[in-house]
């Protein structure tokens, strides 16, 4: 892994707009020096960084959930930690924080914009995955918008990441059956084996998704919770239940895409299934935090819920890492380690 000094400090920037998927050509890394923290604000040392296929919306112009990034603009991520100098920012040298920052080896913050973690709960890095971003986003996703109840079957896209891993899991732990859809065998053993899913498909070795649901799920589905979108949802769709409940997350089968495919119509299923369609947003719940992380961390410590890193080294390979999520080569949470970290 490449070292880190305090004398220079490597940012990520914008290169270029992509067109359909991106490249390498998209992502300019540059030497700066390292910033100084203005008052209220720290500066911090990046341990890890996190990498998300939402990511992708900022780097076109268009309307997307989450702010555009300009030509030029530091890209940003949620980083997990360490400050190195506060300037009233209400934190001390050594703690540990994480925050929205640059892609970069240092980064300063107002401190209102840092929360402390805390690393006797759980791995630091889970504070990006399990306990970040993706596990609460499964939590309210599971619990406030899908709410799968024991007995009911809950179908789960994008099974084997960071967000549908633990989905899935939460909706077993509420008594339902879960099938998942991912795009490996070794992917399907996951779900199955290590996280307890009743059933996986490989989406990448089925022609036919109704028909597998139909032995997956032959009751029908109760609670749909969507990271992918495409021609499995409107598969998905097809099977749902009276009353059924779908969460829309993530759409990652169509962020690259130079135009958007109109797709079979399925509201008209919707008349008979009388089922609710919900997108939703993580920030939605973010005055909720205080009631979900000290939940998951819980189900973390007992070991009713698993989950897997794949962590990239070094902050120079970060576009790969980025790239890859497209490519479904991450389990679990997608990492990039940028330095280490000595209690």
């Amino acid at each position: 892994m490449a070292d880190t000094d305090a004398d220079r400090n490597r940012v990520f920037r914008l290169a270029e707009r992509p067109t359909g998927t991106p490249d390498e050509d998209v992502f300019d890394l540059s030497e700066e020096p390292v910033p100084e923290p203005g008052p209220g604000e720290a500066l911090v040392r990046t341990l890890y960084l996190s990498v998300d296929p939402y990511m992708r919306g900022r780097m076109r112009a268009g309307e997307s959930y989450a702010e555009a990034w300009d030509v030029g603009d530091p890209l940003r991520a949620r980083v997990v930690g360490e400050v190195v100098e506060s300037n009233g920012a209400g934190f001390a040298e050594g703690d540990l924080v994480t925050g929205n920052l640059q892609w970069a080896d240092y980064a300063t913050a107002p401190g209102p914009e840092l929360s402390a973690i805390d690393p006797d709960l759980a791995p630091i890095s889970t504070y990006l995955g399990v306990l970040g971003m993706p596990g609460n986003t499964a939590y309210f996703g599971v619990q406030e918008v899908t709410r799968p109840k024991a007995g009911e079957t809950f179908v789960v896209t994008g099974a084997a990441g960071a967000v549908g891993s633990t989905a899935g899991q939460i909706a077993k732990l509420n008594g339902a059956r879960v099938v998942g859809f991912t795009g490996s065998d070794e992917k399907v053993e996951f779900v199955e084996e290590e996280l307890g899913f009743d059933a996986g498909i490989n989406y990448k070795t089925t022609d036919d998704y109704r028909a597998a649901l139909d032995e997956a799920a032959p009751d029908g589905v109760d609670a749909y919770f969507d990271n992918v979108g495409g021609e499995i949802t409107d598969a998905v769709f097809t099977r749902l239940n009276v009353d059924a409940r779908v969460g829309v997350c993530g759409q990652i089968s169509l962020y690259n895409a130079t135009e958007v495919p109109t797709g079979p119509r399925k509201l008209m299923g919707l008349i008979e299934s009388r089922a609710t369609v919900e997108g939703f947003l993580i920030s939605d719940f973010s005055e909720r935090f205080d009631q979900s992380v000290p939940q998951l961390g819980e189900w973390v410590a007992t070991g009713e819920l698993q989950y897997r890193e794949t962590v990239t080294e070094g902050l120079e390979n970060a576009p790969d890492a980025f790239l890859g999520l497209f490519e479904g080569e991450n389990i679990g949470k997608q990492l990039v380690k940028v330095a280490d970290y000595e209690a």
